[in-house]
């Protein structure tokens, strides 16, 4: 796998599993992608290394031979959406059973799953603990309609509830949203669920919440955690926000002051939000995917004008983020 394909996009370690699986050997840089954490690939490694792939290190390449994948009952040490699902893949191909305890329950993962089954193989138990796959069948090609974005549509949603406005949005995935629409409501939005979506009405100015912690799945989503720190910037009252997944997902804060926010980082898991009048244009970088959408919000935010380089790193997670918030009636063009 050549660098150029691995070093941009963490989620690249994602084949890995996968291509074991067909292949049997692999060599592949060290996945690069967002800054928001060591994020240790080490879990993946060890997972697959129970499963019968022998890895080393060549030139600073991860070189991976599988001479039989086999089945295995791995235990997550913490819950990992990417080590889950490359797991996932590398156990539909091998010989055996293979149960996964601690597995991520995110709707990802449960999708995942529903493709895999769509494709012939033996799995249950997504959307738990525990997963359970019966490897070794044939796999064959199959239709699958990908889930809505849940993290796109949480977006979406705090871009309405940061600027005051009103919006619908389409085929939202409701159900995986629970914590999402609470914290909403919590800052006086209005989130009226009908059979096509969400209808959401924001106030003109938010009321700031007390405090927002990241969860796994059900809970408060780590990659929402800069929309919502950016929705609590103007405001009356402080917001306390504890970052459970990532330790270092605070990157956003340093610009978000110079537009004039009032953010004090109390450590790597916290961070103390003072609502201020309001924000200011100004120039500002992306420098992670989810930081750099929230740098969006801010701008929508802002009085003046606001410019966001980086764009790389938001373009990953948003098919066409600025066409979506124009029909929504912003400012906003791609340069």
């Amino acid at each position: 796998m050549p660098a150029e394909a691995v070093k941009g996009m963490r989620s690249s370690l994602c084949l890995l599993g996968a291509l074991l699986g067909r292949c049997g050997e692999i060599v592949m840089e060290y996945p690069g992608g967002c800054v928001i954490g060591e994020r240790p690939i080490d879990l993946h490694l060890k997972a697959l290394e129970k499963m019968g792939v022998e890895f080393s290190e060549e030139d600073g390449r991860i070189h991976g031979i599988a001479r039989k994948l086999h089945g295995a009952c791995i235990r997550l040490p913490f819950v990992s959406v990417g080590a889950t699902e490359n797991v996932l893949m590398a156990a539909v191909m091998a010989e055996g059973e293979t149960i996964i305890e601690g597995a991520a329950k995110e709707p990802e993962v449960v999708a995942l799953c529903e493709y895999l089954r769509c494709c012939g193989a033996v799995v249950e138990g997504e959307g738990t603990e525990r997963i359970w796959v019966c490897g070794g069948k044939a796999l064959h090609g199959a239709d699958y309609r990908v889930p809505a974005d849940r993290i796109v549509a949480g977006t979406y949603l705090f871009a309405t509830v940061a600027t005051g406005g009103e919006a619908f949005l389409e085929e939202a995935p409701v159900r995986q949203m629970d914590d999402i629409l609470y914290a909403a409501e919590q800052m006086g939005t209005s989130c009226s669920i009908t059979d096509g979506g969400i209808y959401i009405q924001a106030p003109g100015r938010p009321m700031l919440l007390e405090k927002v912690c990241t969860e796994p799945y059900p809970g408060f989503p780590t990659d929402l955690q800069s929309a919502v720190l950016v929705a609590n910037t103007v405001g009356d009252g402080n917001c306390l926000i504890e970052e459970t997944i990532f330790e270092n997902r605070f990157r956003v804060v340093e610009p978000l002051n110079r537009m004039g926010a009032d953010i004090t980082v109390l450590d790597e898991r916290h961070v103390l939000i003072k609502g201020v009048h309001k924000l200011y244009g100004k120039q500002v970088e992306a420098k992670e995917l989810r930081g750099g959408a929230a740098l969006v919000l801010a701008g929508l935010m802002a009085q003046g004008e606001t410019r966001v380089s980086g764009c790389r790193f938001i373009e990953r997670g948003y098919e066409n983020i600025c066409k979506d918030l124009r029909e929504l009636g912003a400012r906003i063009t791609g340069v």
